[in-house]
């Protein structure tokens, strides 16, 4: 079942913001019960994953993608008008998805966990879906 279209909207090129909020939020409102929650971002230069969301560590998840995969390189993407190809080579390494379970229609994720969504191409607003995918409420 499909609860939300979440909007994100990023200001730099590549950066880590924490989602959980937003998401949770979306279940409410909703008779849910234990399940699974996809969450997913239908874009090819963005990436969603679980981890702390202290400030300090955001920043050294963003860093540490500019050092792997540098913007200047040469990437055989990067033709003509093209120029993010570290952008789609950041999201692939990271993932387009994560599983989160949900119990009495809460996120269970743990005490330092958050979603993430990782800008890899930025700045712009980025679309998060949240799709509930077994729910023992409607059982």
């Amino acid at each position: 079942m499909s609860l939300a279209s979440l909007r994100v909207t990023t200001s730099s090129r590549t950066s880590v913001h924490p989602i959980g909020r937003q998401i949770q939020a979306a279940l409410e409102g909703h008779a849910i019960g234990d399940g699974l929650l996809l969450v997913s971002v239908p874009h090819t230069t963005c990436a969603v994953t679980l981890n702390e969301p202290e400030p300090g560590l955001l920043d050294d998840v963003a860093q540490a993608l500019e050092r792997l995969v540098p913007w200047e390189g040469r990437y055989a993407h990067n033709q003509g008008s093209e120029d993010n190809a570290a952008a789609h080579v950041r999201a692939n390494l990271v993932g387009h998805q994560v599983l989160v379970p949900v119990v009495d229609g809460r996120l269970q994720v743990g005490v330092w966990q958050d979603v993430l969504l990782i800008e890899c191409d930025g700045p712009g607003t980025r679309t998060v879906e949240v799709r509930l995918l077994a729910d023992s409420a409607s059982s």
